[in-house]
């Protein structure tokens, strides 16, 4: 059995669980982990887990994240200075992730109590933004639950995105493969 296949197993034991519908927005929080090299293999296999999510009578939303930057900064009034001096996008990553959770928070605005909503590509902002900000922000505006599938690792509660930066600690609930990541 894969991780990929491993993963999804304990995701289908995990989405089974009944709901306590009364927790907090940062309690809705669910890290999907799995080794940074099994994106690919994750991907494909992202239709299973909607399968699991619905056969435990819960709705699906899922939201790429891939392609938010390159489509943020193409409609940008300064995208040629960026890409003549990168150095500055710097000074504009605030604005990205600001006009990136109000996307996020009109988009999940209409799920309800019974639903899971999904990020992928994660990965994509990375040096860009840190997922910490991005969860934090519209963790409160879940009325189901957060799933972000998250290429990394964790140790306890500290959390590194593609095992290259420093991780954060996050009170998400984690769903891990138990097959070895090494």
């Amino acid at each position: 059995m894969s991780r990929i296949d491993d993963l999804q197993t304990a995701y289908e034991r995990f989405i089974s669980l009944p709901w306590n519908k009364s927790v907090a927005g940062p309690q809705r929080v669910w890290f999907c982990l799995y080794d940074p090299r099994d994106e690919r293999s994750l991907l494909l296999s992202l239709g299973n887990f909607e399968i699991a999510t619905t056969a435990a009578g819960h709705t699906w939303k899922k939201y790429d994240l891939s392609n938010t930057f390159g489509e943020w900064l193409a409609q940008h009034e300064y995208r040629d200075t960026y890409f003549e001096h990168p150095e500055f996008i710097d000074d504009a990553a605030g604005e990205f992730i600001d006009q990136l959770v109000g996307t996020l928070k009109a988009w999940i605005q209409p799920a309800d109590d019974n639903t899971v909503v999904a990020l992928t590509g994660i990965s994509s902002l990375f040096g860009i933004t840190r997922v910490s900000e991005l969860v934090e922000q519209i963790a409160p505006h879940i009325r189901g639950r957060l799933m972000v599938f998250f290429p990394g690792h964790r140790d306890k509660d500290n959390y590194r995105l593609l095992d290259a930066r420093d991780g954060w600690n996050y009170l998400a609930i984690p769903i891990e493969s138990e097959v070895s990541q090494s």
